[in-house]
């Protein structure tokens, strides 16, 4: 059969899922009564409800008796680790712009990869129906972009479509705004080669870019045919990038991509992206096939990851009580679970065995991983992201620095640009990018960035839009400031009284409301001033037989408090705090919860 395999990318939102819905529709996919809901590749909980892609999730659509195998691609940088090792499954590339927005970081780090593996993109600007649409602009800054990623001539002279995935349309002429999105398909038939692979006469080989799991199945791992045949049944073996036999066994299933199912099919070709059942050990990056072949196929190598967290036991005074899943040798599987199917993350073990070092690209990456623990029932306690340092050559400490895209206000640019230099970011480029919008570049160290963001939208009084993208290992910055203001620590264990919290919203905003149940080192709100206040919010009205003076008692009047996102904790917490976890709280604590020990740990710190 006639065979093309493509991967989409794209930067957060320019509308990769949208259009792959449209593709189906359009492709006969689904029947015409059949009830799909929208961006019907984001299947997980979490992608549903922030609206974007995490996961890479191959699909295939049939057109005019070619299956095109589509891979959706995350769009964030954070999930860039899916993103690299997915390309090595596909022949070429559809590049996503809006028509607005342009080239962002993120497109930038996705298309870099591509083009290193001499990939032939496919340009598609999206989003043409805007009504702020700079279409010709924006292919200009794609061509300076793929010219600065040092393109080939081949890779230069690339095919535009001009389309608007909502609606359904793609042309090669800008100024339609109607149609279907066959020219795309037909695009994708002519401009892609077809796998260069051998079928006939040697040995079946595969190599492992996803991992799955089943609850019938066991461990499902996908990608793409790389030569040969295999049939259900076969024997196969599990070799590692150096040749060693890691396990043997059978294909007991294939299944290929037919829309949004997997299907079991008998035999798959060289060429083809399916997924495999049978073995139990092999994870991603090795390579299975036929038990003659003893070579492995060369996988493509990850980037490092930059940041980490300490993921620790809930050693609260509530430990237990809100989850199902507390010790540590559940969160330990758990974790080494994730690090087999998502190779951005490392995950060591720290010496008291009651914490793990986990080390991932980004606070969002990370963040994800978090809510979905606590949404399986898990409690932790998250310490504050670090970055990882380097040494250079010379022994000098190095830390990662990332491009920072700024679209903000103009009247709001000098307040930004301030708060950047304050974390010793340096502007690299400022320009006006139309209706009174000025678009900022700054080159920043990771460790000033962390926590930013909150304070970047109060700032920019929500309108400000920040995108960041990995750039390199620099010199260390030395000493940056983090958050001002202290915070304010319940002093005792109890409920949170109205009749308490009352004078306390002056000291300060307070995180928490009446009637939480608190304990001793927890933080209940932010103070004014810069130091840490132990306060009680515990503290009842004493009631009397006596009548207030006026015949009426002064009602207390609270604002509601600051309720945290996850994002927002972590980001917010100094390096003595954690936040605690819990699949129905998040909380915000002391590392010392007993105050002496708070003021030991202090001075010890003081004397380092």
């Amino acid at each position: 059969m006639n065979l093309r395999n493509v991967a989409i990318i794209a930067h957060v939102d320019h509308g990769k899922t949208t259009l792959v819905d449209q593709l189906f529709r359009q492709s006969g996919t689904f029947r015409d009564n059949q009830r799909v809901e929208e961006r019907a590749m984001d299947s997980n909980d979490l992608e549903k409800e922030r609206g974007i892609t995490i996961l890479a999730k191959p699909t295939s659509v049939d057109w005019e008796g070619t299956r095109i195998n589509i891979v959706d691609t995350p769009g964030h940088a954070d999930f860039g680790g899916e993103v690299e090792r997915i390309l090595s499954m596909v022949d070429g590339v559809i590049l996503l712009v809006d028509s607005s927005e342009g080239a962002m970081p993120q497109t930038k780090f996705v298309t870099g990869k591509a083009l290193k593996l001499g990939l032939r993109p496919i340009v598609v600007v999206n989003k043409i129906d805007r009504p702020d649409e700079r279409i010709q602009e924006v292919l200009d800054e794609v061509f300076d972009l793929f010219v600065s990623l040092d393109a080939t001539d081949e890779q230069l002279d690339f095919p535009v479509l001009y389309a608007s995935g909502r609606n359904g349309y793609a042309n090669e002429d800008s100024s339609l705004r109607e149609g279907t999105l066959k020219p795309l398909f037909q695009k994708i038939v002519d401009h892609v080669p077809p796998p260069k692979v051998e079928v006939e006469g040697t040995p079946f080989t595969f190599l492992v870019t996803l991992l799955d799991r089943d609850n019938f199945l066991g461990r499902i791992l996908t990608g793409r045919v790389n030569s040969g045949v295999v049939k259900v049944n076969q024997p196969i073996h599990a070799i590692d990038m150096d040749g060693k036999v890691i396990e043997t066994g059978r294909a007991s299933k294939i299944m290929s991509f037919r829309g949004l199912d997997r299907v079991p099919v008998d035999e798959a070709k060289a060429g083809d992206i399916i997924s495999l059942a049978g073995l139990t050990v092999a994870t991603v990056s090795n390579t299975i096939a036929d038990v003659s072949v003893t070579e492995a196929i060369q996988a493509q190598p990850i980037d490092p990851p930059t940041l980490s967290m300490r993921f620790a036991v809930n050693d609260s005074p509530m430990a237990g009580r809100e989850g199902t899943k507390v010790t540590s040798r559940m969160i330990r599987d758990r974790l080494e679970r994730e690090a087999e199917s998502n190779v951005a993350i490392k995950v060591t073990e720290s010496e008291d065995k009651d914490s793990f070092e986990v080390a991932g690209r980004g606070e969002l990456q990370l963040g994800v991983l978090i809510e979905t623990m606590r949404r399986e029932g898990f409690e932790l306690g998250i310490s504050r992201p670090r970055v990882l340092f380097r040494e250079d050559e010379d022994g000098k400490k190095t830390e990662p620095y990332e491009t920072v895209v700024i679209d903000v206000d103009d009247e709001y640019s000098g307040t930004v640009v301030d708060k950047m230099n304050q974390r010793k970011g340096e502007m690299t480029d400022m320009r006006p990018s139309g209706g009174g919008k000025t678009r900022i570049t700054f080159s920043a160290p990771s460790r000033g960035l962390i926590g930013y963001h909150g304070e970047f939208l109060s700032d920019t009084r929500g309108t400000g839009i920040m995108n960041r993208l990995f750039e390199k290992y620099g010199p260390h910055k030395g000493q940056i400031e983090g958050r001002k203001n202290g915070v304010l620590i319940s002093n005792g264990n109890g409920e949170a009284q109205s009749y308490a919290l009352g004078p306390l919203e002056d000291r300060g905003i307070l995180f928490v409301g009446h009637g939480e149940a608190l304990y001793e080192g927890m933080i209940v709100g932010e103070n004014a001033k810069t130091d840490d206040l132990e306060v009680n919010p515990m503290k009842a009205k004493q009631l009397t037989n006596f009548r207030a003076s006026g015949g009426k008692d002064d009602a207390v009047r609270l604002t509601p408090p600051k309720k945290m996102t996850l994002e927002q904790a972590i980001a917010y917490i100094d390096d003595d705090e954690m936040v605690e976890v819990t699949p129905s709280k998040i909380r915000l604590r002391k590392r010392h919860l007993d105050p002496h020990e708070r003021k030991k740990a202090s001075r010890a710190k003081q004397a380092a």
